[in-house]
């Protein structure tokens, strides 16, 4: 549970970074940070509690992260 607690200032570093980044690539980059501490520490928590429930919810967030990008890029370079 200690690293879920370290994974957490990077979302707030990120938060920063979506109000002051200057693209629309600066801010999907931060989307991605969130998705990939989200889902690191649903993993972290899921081996720590024991609740296997939070890797298919991780497994979500990861994919809808992907869709996320996919989609990002798309629009960006139609």
């Amino acid at each position: 549970m200690l690293f879920a607690l370290i994974l957490l200032p990077n979302i707030t570093v990120g938060i920063f970074r979506i109000l002051k980044g200057s693209t629309a690539a600066d801010r999907m980059m931060t989307a991605q940070l969130f998705g990939t501490c989200g889902v690191a520490i649903l993993l972290l928590l899921s081996a720590g509690m024991g609740n296997p429930v939070l890797i298919d919810i991780a497994l979500v967030f990861a994919l809808l992260a992907a869709l996320a990008t996919l989609t990002f890029i798309r629009r960006t370079w139609e």
